[in-house]
């Protein structure tokens, strides 16, 4: 991982470990940061953004717990392999990614009845596919 990629708003209503624990599982889920890839030391990356270390240090404990980083001694933290199978979601994942929207929704402004609104209108897209499917 080369640069400061992670960004924090300490002015945001989002406390600054849940924004970087949310970017780095966004780039991790999406491919941006592949297996085995090396992320920044605890000590790096909170000089980098002007953070006390335990603030990182929370977000990699939570990205580890997800399983989707690795800390090793002497090897360092890294980007841990994809689930074997990817076709039955990890509860944890699927945590991750509702936590992270969750997130970034709040800190639009957005309270509980507006998330599950978009998620349900969002489902209700893609059920008409599901019954065309079903029924082709």
């Amino acid at each position: 991982m080369t640069g400061p990629v992670v960004r924090v708003d300490t002015s945001s209503a989002v406390p600054p470990y849940e924004q970087i624990r949310a970017q780095l599982a966004a780039m991790i889920l999406t491919g941006q940061l592949t297996e085995g890839e090396r992320l920044p030391t605890v000590r790096q990356l909170a000089a980098d953004l002007g953070l006390a270390p335990g603030t990182v240090a929370r977000a990699y404990r939570e990205l580890e717990a997800a399983e989707l980083i690795r800390t090793r001694r002497g090897a360092g933290t890294r980007v841990a392999p994809p689930p074997s199978e990817p076709n039955h979601p990890n509860p944890h994942q699927l945590a991750t990614l509702a936590r992270d929207f969750t997130s970034a929704a709040r800190a639009l402004g957005a309270d509980t009845e507006a998330i599950l609104a978009a998620v349900h209108d969002v489902l209700g897209q893609d059920q008409p596919r599901a019954n065309n499917m079903a029924h082709g």
